[in-house]
């Protein structure tokens, strides 16, 4: 068997076991074993290959591997909420319970909740202050 082909089989066995365990530490051995098979049709022995692998495996987890998670772990468009809302007086464009309500924040309608379970309800047109969020859901207490 050729030196390339024992890496090219870590590479395809570290790609199976990344489907399993997502956490791209597999992907980074399986990109150096790729690498290092390509490198071993330039005829290096089996030492050389090795240490080549160990030392591209351990740059892809330590320059790579961050890079690619803070790619797949981008917020996505449009569920962004800006701190700074945080602290505004707005209506309330639905009456708020501690189940379901609504705020309007620059034109923008925005799910709220009350703050306190042990509130009151807010009928709408009220004015309320935002305290803190959960995803996409506002809470909310009068003012």
């Amino acid at each position: 068997m050729y030196y390339w082909e024992i890496f090219v089989v870590v590479a395809i066995v570290a790609i199976i076991l990344e489907m399993f365990t997502p956490t791209l530490f597999f992907l980074s051995i399986a990109l150096a074993a790729l690498v290092t098979a390509i490198v071993s049709l330039f005829g290096l022995n089996m030492t050389w290959l090795i240490i080549i692998c160990s030392a591209l495996s351990l740059v892809s987890l330590l320059f790579v591997r961050p890079w690619l998670k803070a790619l797949m772990h981008h917020e996505p468009n449009g569920v962004e909420f800006k701190s700074e809302y945080i602290g505004k007086i707005v209506k309330a464009t639905e009456d708020i319970t501690t189940s379901s309500g609504a705020i309007a924040i620059y034109g923008e309608r925005w799910d709220a909740r009350l703050s306190d379970e042990k509130a009151e309800k807010i009928p709408a047109g009220e004015e309320v202050k935002i305290v803190k969020n959960d995803s996409i859901v506002l809470y909310v207490e009068k003012i």
